[in-house]
């Protein structure tokens, strides 16, 4: 039998409750599928907690999640709530940078039975984001009140951007060996006019001379996101600053369907948070009608990252039961409304435990 594992459990605000008992649902389930051993603990985080508490995590709990093998985030923060800044409540951000999760891995994948407005028929892209520094490096620099102007820092270090191009090779190679994709790696920056992006772009260079078996593209971050509408088919592994990449790991999402079929994890080398790449969505929370799939599909991204981390085949068994379930439910029609569907959250929930058992990993 395989080791118990410990899961952070951050529900949030608006429907990230709501799907994060979809997916510890269908997680339950597996791991009684696959002889698994799960404990969970919640902890309280986001704006329902700032208003209550004035912080948007305590210290307490930031310290407690980083101790547990693997965190799962429903989804924070709510447009109502600001901090005296005008900015929103988002402790997702705070645990970058207090654990160094410097990258976001967020796989775009165009599923059977999944509507898209493009003419894509074979997307199977994954967007790194850049998380640290980029544009948000300056997030808690002091400036002066003003009504005249405002400014964010840009900054990119080699430290940080090594580890961001490593990882993105690393990711085109397990790719390649997995779903048979291209094994290419594709820097989107604007080193034509930022002299941060130049150099962003040779700290890339550098490190793609050290995997000569993956090819790599360097292409201007225009031109770029509008093949993501025109030639999605083009990209394997996109890895780019961490604006940019926000913006077109969304493009790709919508591409591929939606954000509700978005999954997402942020990394370090020891740690990581998965989420699905939506919002709180505050107008349906309560109805029941969320799409839970980003956040089921984020969890099979946790199995996977542990299995690696841990050596634990059981894991990856499961992570491809649960894949291959939610696969097989989208292909069937079992479609939430943001998808052109009807079907509520428990139904999507209920037609992916259904099918668990017809899969093995």
């Amino acid at each position: 039998m395989s080791r118990s594992y410990e899961i952070a459990l951050l529900p949030g605000d608006g429907i990230g409750p709501e799907v994060m008992d979809s997916a510890l649902a269908v997680l339950k389930q597996t791991a009684q599928l696959d002889d698994l051993n799960f404990t969970y603990t919640e902890y309280e985080a986001g704006a329902n907690y700032y208003q209550k508490s004035g912080m948007s995590i305590s210290p307490e709990s930031m310290e407690a999640v980083g101790k547990a093998d693997a965190v799962l985030l429903g989804a924070m923060g709510l447009p109502s709530v600001r901090k005296p800044d005008g900015t929103e409540i988002a402790p997702q951000i705070d645990m970058r940078e207090h654990y160094g999760l410097f990258a976001s891995l967020r796989p775009c994948h165009l599923l059977e039975g999944v509507p898209t407005r493009t003419k894509a028929t074979d997307v199977k892209m994954l967007v790194i984001r850049e998380l640290t520094e980029g544009l948000f490096a300056g997030r808690h620099d002091v400036q002066p009140d003003s009504d005249e102007s405002m400014s964010d820092r840009l900054t990119i270090t080699r430290a940080t951007s090594e580890k961001l191009f490593e990882l993105a090779f690393d990711q085109a190679k397990q790719r390649r060996a997995k779903y048979g994709t291209p094994g290419h790696v594709t820097l989107l920056d604007k080193a034509n006019v930022l002299r941060s992006n130049a150099f962003l772009r040779k700290v890339f260079d550098d490190v793609a001379k050290r995997h000569p078996s993956i090819g790599s593209d360097r292409i201007y971050i225009d031109a770029g996101s509008m093949m993501f509408v025109t030639n999605p088919e083009r990209y394997d592994v996109v890895v780019t600053e961490n604006v940019f990449g926000d913006i077109t790991s969304e493009i790709a999402a919508g591409v591929v369907g939606g954000l509700g079929v978005a999954p997402s994890a942020d990394v370090s080398a020891t740690h990581a948070v998965f989420q699905p790449s939506h919002g709180t969505a505050p107008d349906i929370a309560g109805k029941g009608i969320a799409n839970p799939v980003a956040m089921i599909l984020s969890t099979v991204m946790m199995l996977e990252w542990l299995s690696e981390k841990h050596q634990d085949l059981y894991l990856l068994a499961a992570s491809k039961r649960i894949r291959s379930a939610t696969e097989a439910a989208l292909k069937d029609g079992v479609l939430t409304g943001d998808l052109g569907g009807k079907a509520s959250t428990s139904d999507v929930t209920s037609a992916i435990i259904e099918r668990l058992e017809q899969f093995n990993g």
